[in-house]
């Protein structure tokens, strides 16, 4: 983040590697005052407008001039603090009732919506690169750079290709997580965290972004693992970032980045936009509208991948692939019977039948049986055993990490943030639960 002059109001280079930026001013609070927050580019001019205790958004474009507002929402009241962001496609005016509280969304609108030649723009490196950042009216402070989150969820450990943690050699676990931004699956972005179990405490390390293949748009797809392969970082990811589910022949599908540590790219540290290629994970005999949630590792024999397969959105199950390579993935296993299952986690066990247990979340929508419960599976996704522990809401991942001769599992819940206008996308709560034993 920048701090930016709050005396004057023209305008200030703000270049960004992807449409995540954000800008926020401090308010006096009396609820009177006018002040505008602006962030704009060639063609298109993005702009909050806070006055007399209202909000909304002011968006002049390829389409034209507009103004949207929330009639249930806009009406603010004496605010603390002022926010404009843009994540992805979404435009989001947001207020501070108190300095540092919760932020709650005013107005917001998706410029695929209302604006799809701005919508393709806001992505391209040439307009980010242009980006700039203004304000007309009085502001304690300004403050603008990347949007952050609202929520965490998502949440994976950073691993060798053996499955092991990878050690940053400062005693913290590295995780990644997805961002939640202000409204559904395209605000979102993944991150880095470094994880220190003797607090417990999260630190950001990372942002992550990724080109589709052929494309020179930018987008905030998520729901990662981070893996490092020899001298070679792996990210796996999954194009949520800009998933429509009502639209014809929306799909969601698995992408890789290969990123050469030894050319100086830490994906664990710093800001990156990521060029990847498909990774094939297969479906044959399946019917599915899309995969995701990859997690890979690498044995004696090749390559496991543990995914989710969805017949529709949303009902969806754990799917296990291998290959002595990840270009000649063939399906191992399906779980057919599991309807609202995520977050498919590989550990390798060496003492246990095929050397390896999938762990994976079975939600609050699954079949009876397999409702609200952390569940092991067999290489052959055949239930064995379940973990004890407290099921947060929503459909939290199993994620253990190593605390010593026990387990931590970093997980994350449902909570929503941001209130109604923000509504779902936004949830996820940082949910740690102390284990003493190992994992069966």
């Amino acid at each position: 983040m920048q701090r930016v002059d709050p005396r004057r109001s023209s305008l200030t280079p703000l270049p960004r590697p992807a449409p995540y930026a954000a800008v926020e001013a401090g308010l006096a609070g009396s609820g009177e005052e006018r002040l505008v927050l602006t962030l704009a580019g060639a063609g298109l001019s993005l702009s909050a407008v806070y006055a007399a205790g209202s909000c909304w958004l002011e968006v002049d474009g390829p389409a034209g001039p507009s103004v949207l507002r929330s009639r249930r929402s806009g009406r603010a009241g004496p605010a603390a603090a002022l926010g404009l962001a843009l994540t992805g496609t979404h435009v989001t005016v947001l207020t501070r009732e108190v300095p540092d509280g919760p932020w709650t969304g005013r107005a917001r609108v998706d410029l695929a919506d209302t604006q799809p030649r701005a919508a393709a723009l806001v992505r391209e490196p040439d307009w980010l690169d242009r980006l700039q950042v203004g304000h007309d009216g009085p502001a304690t402070s300004l403050l603008a750079g990347g949007f952050g989150q609202l929520g965490l969820r998502d949440i994976r450990v950073v691993t060798h290709a053996d499955g092991t943690a990878y050690d940053a050699g400062d005693g913290r676990v590295r995780l990644t997580a997805t961002s939640a931004g202000p409204g559904p699956f395209g605000t979102g972005h993944a991150s880095v965290w470094a994880f220190d179990p003797a607090g417990p405490a999260l630190e950001q390390t990372a942002d992550l972004f990724f080109h589709r293949p052929s494309e020179s748009a930018v987008h905030g797809d998520h729901a990662v693992h981070v893996l490092r392969d020899g001298d070679e970082w792996l990210v796996a990811t999954s194009t949520w970032g800009d998933l429509d589910p009502d639209r014809d022949g929306a799909r969601v599908e698995v992408l890789l980045a290969r990123c050469e540590h030894a050319a100086g790219s830490d994906v664990l540290r710093g800001v990156h936009v990521l060029h990847t290629d498909p990774l094939r994970l297969p479906t044959d005999g399946l019917v599915s509208v899309g995969v995701w949630d990859p997690h890979l590792v690498r044995t004696g024999s090749g390559w496991l991948v543990g995914y989710v397969s969805a017949s529709r959105f949303f009902r969806f199950h754990p799917v296990l692939a291998e290959g002595p390579d990840l270009s000649s993935l063939r399906l191992r296993a399906a779980a057919l019977g599991r309807t609202a299952t995520e977050g498919p986690t590989l550990l390798l066990r060496p003492d246990l039948p095929g050397g390896v247990v999938v762990l994976a979340s079975d939600g609050p929508d699954g079949p009876r049986g397999a409702r609200e419960q952390w569940v092991v599976l067999d290489n052959d996704l055949r239930e064995v055993a379940r973990l004890d522990g407290d099921f947060p809401t929503n459909i939290p991942w199993p994620t253990l990490v190593r605390d010593g001769d026990g387990w931590l599992l970093v997980t994350f819940d449902g909570t929503p943030h941001g209130g109604r206008v923000c509504g779902y996308g936004t949830h996820g709560d940082v949910v740690v639960l102390r284990g003493t034993a190992d994992a069966h």
